[in-house]
């Protein structure tokens, strides 16, 4: 490799570092919105539900800032397939994020709907722990990316059956909520849906841990990952 070759490879890897910094930092606030969304449910506080919908900005601006790094990037590196495939996989990472940062919002603006209802017996606690799960597997999908850790990454994948098993048990219980009493209705359909986005966000970060996958091993896993979403066709039974 010539000096010239030598000055592109190290530029090319601060770039690398740069992105990578990015995508930790971005990741870290969508971690926080996580914890602090299903916390305003569980503690029915509007003010961290508004710091939430607040902080999705920082979020989206992060993004942006990768996107445009990312496309000058390829733009003046002109990487060869395996760096570019690194380059795409934080693009993809960073759009996943941004969707999971996205659906915490959403549950923050629910919560301040909530909040004026009769409170649900453990609606929120149960969502919180849900959401717990999604976090954790985010923070080691994170991990798996920075250490190039396909198993870690795999384990994450295969967590996600847990939060659709979550997702399905909490669905039969604000059903058994609403028949049992039809004040109930309508914030146990806030409820689902704020459970619904959990189990949304634990598919974004299945994709985050299967570009890792990708990115290290240089294929994608197949499509043979257990799921445990029965809602649509139990809704379906009952009509």
């Amino acid at each position: 490799m010539d000096r010239k070759e030598q000055h592109i490879a190290r530029a090319f890897d601060r770039d690398l570092e740069a992105l990578q910094a990015h995508i930790m930092k971005m990741g870290g606030l969508v971690e926080d919105a996580i914890l602090k969304a299903a916390e305003a449910l569980a503690t029915r506080d509007e003010e961290v539900a508004e710091r939430v919908r607040q902080d999705d900005r920082a979020i989206d601006e992060l993004e942006a800032m990768i996107m445009e790094e990312a496309a000058l990037t390829i733009a003046e590196r002109q990487p060869m397939a395996s760096d570019l495939r690194t380059v795409l996989a934080v693009i993809k990472i960073a759009g996943n994020l941004e969707r999971i940062g996205d659906y915490a919002k959403n549950m923050a603006k629910r919560t301040s709907v909530l909040v004026q209802m009769r409170p649900i017996e453990d609606g929120g606690n149960s969502t919180r722990r849900m959401a717990k799960l999604v976090e954790v597997m985010l923070k080691d999908a994170l991990d798996a990316f920075v250490q190039r850790d396909p198993e870690l990454a795999e384990d994450v994948r295969q967590r996600d059956l847990e939060v659709d098993q979550m997702y399905n048990s909490l669905f039969r219980n604000f059903l058994t909520y609403m028949m049992e009493d039809p004040r109930n209705i309508t914030a146990c359909m806030h409820l689902h849906f704020i459970a619904k986005n959990i189990e949304r966000m634990g598919d974004h970060v299945t994709a985050v841990a299967e570009q890792v996958i990708y990115l290290t091993t240089g294929t994608m896993p197949d499509e043979n990952r257990p799921k445990a979403d029965r809602t649509a066709m139990e809704t379906h039974g009952q009509g």
